[in-house]
């Protein structure tokens, strides 16, 4: 080996120090800072320094970093020990004594285990710490969530609100200067939480405790941007304390539909010019029960966009979900005319956000208006991207293709005597002599004295149809009392081929007219949007 390559071999990067340690990064950084005989960097600065792994491993040696659990886990398996399935609780107790001072609310045993792990970070990274370690559970939104939310939300400047904060990860994303923030959140111990986290980071930062549906205690504030992941399938949301309430300027929310009343919450609080981005499930885009809200938002220019995420957002579940985009018009006319649909739910949840332009589609206004008001992104970005004259040509073919195996279906048929009058038998007698199965599919012949396909025509026939149906015109599915001639077996397998190409002809007589409603719909479609035109001489 080469000095040169003894040499690269025996640096290493904080990260490498880091795992070297078992601990984190921010852990190595902390000692850099606290202590002044750590290694000084042999050449680079930051995070791009490298170390003599020789000193490092000696350093570490002496001030026995990495022999035992760092005092992070020490201190984890500690809280899990008193809080057990209350964690939230127990970091909010954390919380108090990093942002106050106060531990009122530790055991005292606990105590000391926290002021080791100041020893190598600061507050905020404590906390930060030991929140991701806890799992993900209804009062917290996912990594990939929040980084969806704040993709689509954009650059903000005031106040931004999440009126069902949890435990603040939402809002900690827009923890950036310029900025003020506000949540509200039912459970007292999440909302402390929450609100040691935020003032951390932000000390003017403020989360107050309640449902902000029955009780809003933010009820004068107008933001800049309102973010929330609201809870969803609620059907007890206080519906029927809150119908004269007026929030709800598009409509009230159906006791089913809580997660309409959670959107119009959230637009309630929107200054002018101001946006809110709401997660939804997609079942909200196409409900019946919430048609009329969806659309008074459309009519009246407050829905802006829709995004279909990747499954895997979110927290509680592995369904993807939906961010809707509402914008709050600075003057009452807002002028808009169409809502933008993004589809990115085939994607990578980890992959890039940035929709690509066969993901996006500017719908107008009157297309979203109509009997259902479905606002599936997929319904409108697929139609939009269709080559419609590739489609339409080979829906086309497809049905002069039908017409002519139509045309060759139809049996030959001659002239009859107008009667059957040889002897006929019961079908009742046939399956008692074994000759005849009857199942879920039909009659079915087991002999080979008898055609499958000359009995089943048979059993179509009106007289037998009649047979088959009481006095009150309800079908019944016993067909023992029906009746069928009896006729040698050629002339039975004669009689079945007629009856086959009846079948066959039906079967596709009924794919003609779906295919002939895609080319319709395909055609009218492209004329209308201008993606076909006819041809000159039609």
């Amino acid at each position: 080996m080469s000095a040169a390559r003894a040499s690269a071999a025996s640096l290493v990067t904080p990260a490498e120090i880091a795992r070297l340690a078992k601990v984190t990064r921010a852990a190595v950084s902390n000692w850099r800072k606290r202590y002044e005989d750590f290694p000084a960097p042999v050449r680079g600065t930051g995070r791009t320094a490298l170390f003599d792994l020789a000193e490092v491993r000696s350093w570490l040696d002496r001030h026995r970093k990495g022999d035992d659990p760092s005092p992070e886990v020490v201190l984890w398996h500690a809280l899990r020990t008193r809080y057990g399935s209350e964690m939230v609780r127990g970091l909010a107790d954390v919380s108090r004594l990093l942002t106050t001072g106060s531990a009122q609310d530790l055991e005292p045993d606990l105590i000391p285990l926290i002021h080791d792990l100041l020893e190598e970070r600061a507050p905020a990274e404590v906390l930060t710490a030991l929140v991701e370690r806890m799992s993900a559970g209804e009062y917290t939104s996912t990594p990939r969530l929040v980084r969806a939310i704040s993709h689509f939300a954009g650059p903000v400047t005031g106040t931004v609100y999440d009126p069902a904060c949890g435990i603040g990860s939402l809002l900690l994303a827009f923890a950036t200067p310029g900025t003020s923030l506000a949540g509200q959140e039912c459970h007292k111990a999440a909302a402390r939480l929450a609100g040691a986290r935020l003032k951390l980071v932000d000390p003017d930062a403020a989360v107050r405790v309640g449902d902000s549906l029955r009780h809003d205690q933010w009820d004068r504030l107008r933001a800049e941007l309102v973010v929330c992941d609201p809870p969803v399938n609620a059907a007890d949301w206080g519906r029927e304390d809150l119908l004269l309430d007026a929030r709800w300027e598009f409509g009230v929310p159906t006791r089913a539909e809580g997660e309409l009343a959670w959107l119009q919450h959230c637009y309630s609080h929107v200054a002018p010019g101001g946006r809110a981005v709401v997660v939804m499930p997609p079942s909200v885009a196409y409900r019946k029960a919430g048609r009329r809200i969806r659309a008074e938002l459309i009519r009246r220019g407050a829905l802006s966009e829709v995004i279909a995420l990747p499954p895997g957002m979110a927290a509680l579940h592995a369904q993807p979900v939906q961010l809707w985009l509402l914008d709050r018009p600075v003057h009452a006319e807002s002028g808009r005319d169409t809502v933008r649909m993004v589809d990115l739910s085939a994607n990578d949840p980890d992959e890039t956000l940035e929709p690509i332009a066969s993901q996006i589609t500017d719908v107008p206004l009157i297309d979203l208006l109509d009997e259902d008001v479905d606002l599936t992104p997929a319904r409108y970005v697929a139609a939009q991207h269709v080559d419609h004259l590739a489609e339409y040509a080979a829906a086309c073919a497809a049905v002069a293709t039908t017409l002519h195996e139509l045309r060759e279906l139809l049996p030959e048929l001659g002239k009859g005597l107008g009667t059957l009058d040889g002897p006929s038998i019961k079908v009742a007698d046939l399956v008692r002599a074994g000759l005849v199965s009857l199942t879920d599919d039909g009659a079915t012949s087991t002999s080979d004295r008898l055609d499958t396909d000359f009995l089943r025509g048979f059993l179509s026939s009106a007289a037998n149809v009649k047979r088959a149906t009481s006095g009150s015109g309800s079908f019944r599915t016993d067909v023992t009392g029906s009746r069928i001639p009896q006729l040698s077996v050629d002339e039975q397998r004669r009689y079945g081929a007629a009856f086959r190409a009846f079948e066959e002809f039906d079967r596709l007589l009924a794919e003609l007219a779906k295919l002939g409603q895609r080319a319709t719909s395909l055609g009218r479609d492209g004329l209308t949007l201008g993606a076909l035109r006819p041809e000159p001489g039609n």
